[in-house]
């Protein structure tokens, strides 16, 4: 008689948190028991079927929360000495202004690949300028890559309430202009690159740009643990993680709330502009070489797994990537606690736009 396999996460024990999960490790559980974070998250207070109001509300003291965990996380890393940064202000094919962080390497001759970065924070919540997203641009652009940073309207919080299409909008007039600039700017190429939401809007900037005629400007994407399924309300039984990692940093009803800010016409719930899990095969013909690198213990990893089978499936290049033993997001997040996993992330997007 064999022995059942036991299954992992909470899949194999309900009661399961990210700090007795064996697969976790140890450096990130005790960077988030220092903030009282290893234990599972509050249920969010809102859902699907919330008021507009009470969604807006919710949405502004979360984004406090995180803002101020992307600045912790990364304070005590060593200062970079070979970036300068500017901000040029464009106007974006809405007509609203739109604020561009740019980075640029001091000791770098010739035009070098750059990354226009799409921040995470579910479409919903968070800045470009915060220190969090400053200091992973900086060190983007350390290795040698000019990093522009688009502050894009949010559908929630203190950047919004501007629902989708107006967040999407904004990052393909930043990746439009970087295009129109690549000569001044020093640029050779063009990558998308973004986590989380920042993931679901660098994949969905380049679905769009092929329906604009455009993907000429973009030479690849790098998504990190992409934000792109919609299906957390009701968790969809074909991607398993959203069971075995509920509750490790993230939880599933609060990524339900959010799907409302962001698409609050239900019919944009499968508009694969909207949420790119959704895209057919022939969506995806075309597009260029993508990354999507995924967490191992976070309830978004099985859709990432998911969107990169359906590359393959309409003949992208694609590769797989995932991060072990961490939450979502964690490669980008720990900085100070896990500098090695941090890193390796940051090479290996360096690593991309430099081979493509």
């Amino acid at each position: 008689m064999t022995n059942a396999p036991i299954l992992p996460g909470r899949l194999g024990d309900p009661d399961m948190l990210m700090k007795t999960d064996p697969r976790a490790d140890p450096r990130m559980v005790a960077a988030m028991a220092l903030l009282g974070m290893d234990g599972a998250p509050e249920p969010a207070p809102v859902d699907v079927n919330s008021p507009d109001e009470a969604l807006q509300e919710y949405a502004m003291v979360a984004e406090e929360g995180f803002a101020m965990l992307g600045d912790i996380l990364s304070s005590g890393a060593p200062a970079i000495t070979n970036v300068e940064r500017r901000t040029e202000v464009i106007r974006g094919i809405d007509g609203n202004d739109i604020s561009l962080y740019i980075h640029t390497p001091t000791d770098v001759d010739g035009p070098v690949p750059a990354i226009v970065h799409t921040h995470g924070g579910g479409m919903a919540i968070l800045e470009a300028s915060s220190g969090g997203y400053v200091r992973w641009r900086d060190e983007l652009a350390s290795t040698g890559l000019v990093v522009v940073g688009v502050e894009f309207r949010n559908s929630a919080g203190k950047l919004g309430p501007h629902p989708f299409p107006a967040g999407l909008n904004d990052c393909f007039s930043g990746v439009q202009w970087t295009h129109e600039n690549r000569e001044s700017l020093g640029v050779s190429k063009i990558v998308i690159s973004g986590e989380s939401g920042g993931g679901n809007l660098a994949i969905a900037t380049t679905m769009k740009a092929k329906q604009e005629g455009a993907l000429d400007m973009i030479a690849g994407v790098y998504a990190q643990c992409p934000f792109i399924s919609g299906l957390y309300e009701d968790k969809d039984p074909a991607l398993p993680s959203l069971y075995e990692n509920d509750d490790y940093f993230l939880n599933c009803s609060m990524l339900g709330s959010m799907v409302r800010m962001y698409s609050p016409d239900a019919s944009d719930d499968t508009n694969p502009l909207a949420w790119p899990y959704h895209a057919e095969v022939d969506d995806l013909r075309g597009l260029p070489p993508h990354i999507v690198s995924v967490n191992q213990l976070d309830p978004l990893r099985d859709e990432g797994l998911a969107f990169y089978q359906k590359l393959l499936a309409a003949d992208v290049s694609a590769v797989s990537r995932t991060v072990n033993g961490t939450c979502h997001a964690g490669d980008c997040l720990f900085r100070d606690a896990m500098p090695e996993v941090f890193m390796a992330t940051v090479r290996d997007i360096n690593s991309f736009a430099n081979n493509l």
